[in-house]
């Protein structure tokens, strides 16, 4: 049996699955000034059988760190940067602490100039005295030799809780998104750790001590030992769970799009050939493109809850909540309480809905029915333009999915999935401005809580070796070793394969022998030394194959 957890803006689900089938589906309120809190009392409401003593793993997905993000909650980061000669960093800085330490490597990991620790340890100083507890170290180049982030995060660890270093997130090279990936990182480090610790004790008082994953972005699941590492990754996996949810209801085969319609935002995601598209640009954070890989996916302010207001005449749909809608005891009319009003499916009380929308329609001189139906309408115009925004910006570069790149290929969507609370009231809305079939699978309502039971876990690596200088590197597990001038791209490929198979099995990987891994990216650049020496630059990207274990019989 497996348990997933899906902690949304409104709801928190719970759901456990066995052998394609939902035993158990629960839904309680999400309290967001105690989501820890909220796990434990959607967990209170799991009855007694089946035996939880039988649930052999549990999977979470939530949205803590993106709503510290984007509500501007998350710790304050003192960030060191170094660059070396050519480049300053201080203009990719993020945040009031940022300091630039002189020193830097040149693009093979050479040491070009030492750090200047004298001048990191008074900022160290300043940041401590601040109230600042989380720290963060980033070097360009990096990933070719960790030397200077490591030992700049040795002068900074006595001062702090936490020092993220930026090769440990990310192996790729890109200064700026490295940078970004890293200050997120220890941005959400306090806040990430402290509620799985939270969720960890309130799965042991409800008797359940089953292996504990944490969804991802791009729709996998790591342990929870990576997770609280890298924290970053699992910033968006609300998306991810209703995209993995979807493939596990659905027959997803062909190209489709997903709209995910919960209580706060509307999330929407896109299949091509049965899977889900991949943004391999890295996922935005503050603004800010990253090195985190995630599912292609945007969210926009519409869910069934969003407020209705009216402005100069104009009729608005969120992106502000208050609380739930009228037809569930809520004090001010949402979108679920004008989608009530249409004559069609309803959801809860439906006079206290009509009631809702008549206050707001007569304060402002309007009927009723009007308001209803240009709330409807205006929260469909706002999806449509997200998504037809995401599918422009799919479309514009080659195509990559969880299972394949396809190339010279657009994704042409010929039907949609609809999932989440208020999706029976919005689909035939939505059925007509997207001229394609709307499918609301069973029990759509927990659809992500059912990604997150069901997806596989995910792991990938990255192996850079330089035969001139003899070195191999694999900057995400902290691995170097020598090797000789006649290593080969052959030999890359499968060293970086048994190093992950290696890491699977040391962080408890739980299917790990026997799951798929794949070479995702190989590529070979001839070098020249100083003395005009022939070299081999090697890069080697692979992957554990993500997906879901079983899809729903139902």
């Amino acid at each position: 049996m497996y348990l997933g957890i899906d902690a949304g803006g409104t709801h928190t689900d719970a759901v456990i699955v066995a052998k394609g089938k939902i035993l158990v589906a629960v839904k309680v309120p999400t309290r967001h000034d105690d989501l820890p809190g909220t796990v434990r009392d959607v967990l209170a409401a799991l009855p007694p059988d089946p035996d939880r003593t039988r649930i052999e793993r549990v999977t979470l997905g939530t949205t803590l760190a993106v709503n510290a993000v984007v509500q501007g909650r998350t710790d304050p980061v003192g960030l060191a940067l170094s660059a070396g000669p050519g480049m300053s960093p201080a203009r990719f800085g993020i945040g009031d602490f940022v300091q630039v330490v002189d020193g830097g490597l040149d693009h093979r990991g050479v040491e070009v100039t030492p750090p200047d620790m004298a001048a990191l340890k008074k900022a160290a100083a300043r940041w401590r005295d601040a109230g600042v507890r989380a720290f963060a170290v980033a070097g360009k180049f990096s990933p070719r030799n960790p030397a200077h982030e490591d030992a700049m995060a040795t002068v900074l660890e006595s001062s702090c809780d936490c020092v993220c270093r930026g090769h440990l997130v990310s192996g790729q090279l890109n200064f700026p998104r490295r940078i970004a990936s890293v200050y997120y990182n220890a941005a959400v480090w306090r806040l990430h750790n402290a509620f799985l610790d939270a969720v960890e004790q309130a799965l042991g008082d409800a008797g359940i001590h089953a292996p504990v994953r944490l969804l991802k972005a791009d729709g996998g699941a790591v342990p929870l030992g990576a997770s609280r590492r890298r924290p970053v990754e699992s910033i968006l996996s609300g998306p991810a769970a209703g995209v993995m949810g979807v493939m596990a209801l659905c027959d997803t085969a062909g190209d489709g799009l997903l709209l995910d319609m919960g209580g706060t935002t509307t999330d929407i995601a896109l299949y091509a050939d049965g899977s889900p598209v991949v943004d391999r640009n890295g996922m935005v954070l503050g603004g800010r493109r990253t090195l985190v890989r995630s599912l292609a996916a945007v969210s926009v302010g519409v869910g069934g809850d969003s407020l209705l207001s009216v402005r100069d005449g104009a009729v608005l749909v969120g992106p502000r909540r208050e609380g739930p809608a009228r037809a569930f005891g809520g004090e001010r009319a949402t979108l679920l309480d004008a989608l009530n009003c249409l004559g069609g499916d309803t959801a809860g009380d439906a006079a206290a809905s009509r009631q809702g929308v008549a206050d707001v329609a007569r304060e402002h001189g309007m009927e009723p029915s009007v308001l209803a139906r240009t709330a409807a309408r205006t929260a469909v115009d706002t999806v449509m333009a997200a998504a037809r925004e995401l599918l422009e910006r799919v479309n514009a570069q080659p195509v990559y999915t969880l299972a394949a790149l396809l190339e010279d290929r657009r994704v042409r969507p010929a039907r949609a999935w609809l999932v989440g609370g208020p999706a029976a009231l919005a689909r035939p809305l939505l059925e007509s401005a997207l001229e394609l079939p709307v499918i609301v699978p069973p029990r759509a309502d927990v659809a992500n809580a059912v990604g997150a039971a069901l997806t596989l876990p995910t792991a990938g690596l990255e192996v850079l070796a330089d035969s001139g200088r003899g070195i191999l590197r694999a900057p995400a597990l902290n691995v170097e070793r020598r090797i000789d001038r006649t290593y080969t791209l052959d030999a890359a490929r499968a060293e970086a394969l048994r190093l992950l198979r290696e890491h699977l099995a040391a962080e408890c990987y739980d299917g790990a022998a026997e799951a798929a891994v794949e070479v995702t990216e190989a590529a070979l650049f001839a070098t020249l030394d100083d003395r005009g020496r022939g070299g081999r630059d090697i890069r080697v990207c692979c992957q554990l194959v993500p997906g879901i274990t079983e899809r729903i019989a139902e």
